[in-house]
């Protein structure tokens, strides 16, 4: 019963999803596309983080890498989207386990620091002089936006959302069985205790370099969709900043969970917009008490850093009530009213003699 009534509610939460651009604007079309995408892209780092517990702080290269494959392969070669994003999953997979076997030797912050190199790294290599025939250097490299079917009734922006949704589906899907076979357990014992599941037969360095790999994998088909949700890729667009931004989205989500990374994608997306939104209202405060005194000032010098405070501020209230991230705090609010049911009179606890 409990597993049936699981499927009605994917099912219709599914279903709610696709029916969802005919409800909203074209504006949260396009916001919601990339939110999926940076779900994928913060599951792909959930992978190392949630399940083998490495620390990686060089997600954005493997993004950029994701992306600059499928701009350069649309751009110079004319290859179809969506042959582009095997083939980004396919090199960022191939430099993610190649990466993965010097990080070996490394452990929780040096393999943090490791990867760091990475990400500020990448924008360099990216501006390149010898690079520029392929990557277009400083300028970067316009993407054409997928087409909808002909048979479709839909514009571009839906149907990037429901192809988006689509690769989603299928990522989630195969990383949900890969987590409950034989090599997600490996992996998850790893996490654990490396020195037992060595004992146990396991290949750690295999399985490390191989999700190392697979974490790349995701977050370079995330990064091949990014292109061509934005339809431009550039070598600033790939910063420190957004790795980052993917390992704030993974804490908040929950670490070690799949569906918290829906939300930490849109907390990557949206958090931003709403502490500068929250910003915007205490300036408009500030205007009124000071009777329009204060407010020129403090809005022309410090109007970024005011919605950096803001945005630590949520971050601090998020983890004190949420500590587990959103995963987590589902999980606590089910148990609580799981509790609290079965101590109602006429409930399992509450209706003995």
């Amino acid at each position: 019963m409990r597993i049936l009534i699981r499927v009605i509610v994917i099912a219709a939460a599914v279903a709610a999803i696709w029916l969802l651009p005919a409800a909203i604007g074209r504006y949260y079309t396009q916001m919601l596309s990339l939110a999926g995408i940076y779900a994928i892209a913060g599951h792909g780092l959930n992978l190392l983080a949630g399940y083998t517990g490495q620390t990686s702080l060089g997600h954005a290269g493997f993004y950029a890498i994701g992306a600059y494959t499928t701009a350069i392969l649309m751009h110079n070669y004319d290859i179809a989207y969506y042959w582009t994003l095997p083939a980004a999953g396919a090199v960022c997979f191939v430099i993610g386990f190649l990466f993965g076997l010097p990080a070996l030797r490394l452990q929780n912050l040096y393999l943090a620091l490791a990867t760091f190199t990475l990400a500020v790294a990448m924008p360099q290599i990216l501006k390149f002089h010898g690079l520029e025939a392929w990557t277009g250097g400083v300028q970067g490299l316009d993407v054409n936006q997928p087409d909808p079917p002909s048979f479709l009734p839909i514009d571009g922006d839906q149907w990037l959302y429901y192809f988006t949704l689509i690769v989603v589906i299928v990522m989630f899907a195969a990383a949900s069985n890969l987590i409950r076979s034989r090599s997600g357990r490996a992996i998850k014992a790893i996490r654990d205790n490396p020195i037992a599941a060595a004992a146990m037969g396991i290949n750690t360095s295999l399985y490390k370099t191989l999700t190392f790999g697979v974490s790349a994998l995701y977050t370079g088909v995330a990064g091949a969709l990014g292109a061509l949700a934005v339809a431009f890729v550039a070598p600033d667009s790939f910063t420190i900043f957004l790795s980052i931004s993917l390992l704030v989205g993974l804490v908040v989500g929950g670490v070690g969970s799949i569906p918290g990374c829906l939300f930490g994608g849109l907390f990557v997306l949206f958090g931003p917009n709403i502490a500068e939104y929250v910003a915007t209202r205490l300036f408009h405060a500030i205007d009124v008490i000071s009777g329009g005194l204060i407010v020129f000032r403090v809005s022309q010098s410090n109007a970024l850093g005011l919605t950096g405070v803001v945005y630590g501020v949520i971050l601090l209230i998020v983890i004190f009530v949420m500590p587990a991230g959103a995963a987590g705090f589902v999980r606590f609010a089910v148990s609580w009213l799981a509790r609290l049911r079965q101590t109602r009179p006429g409930g399992t606890e509450g209706g003995k003699l």
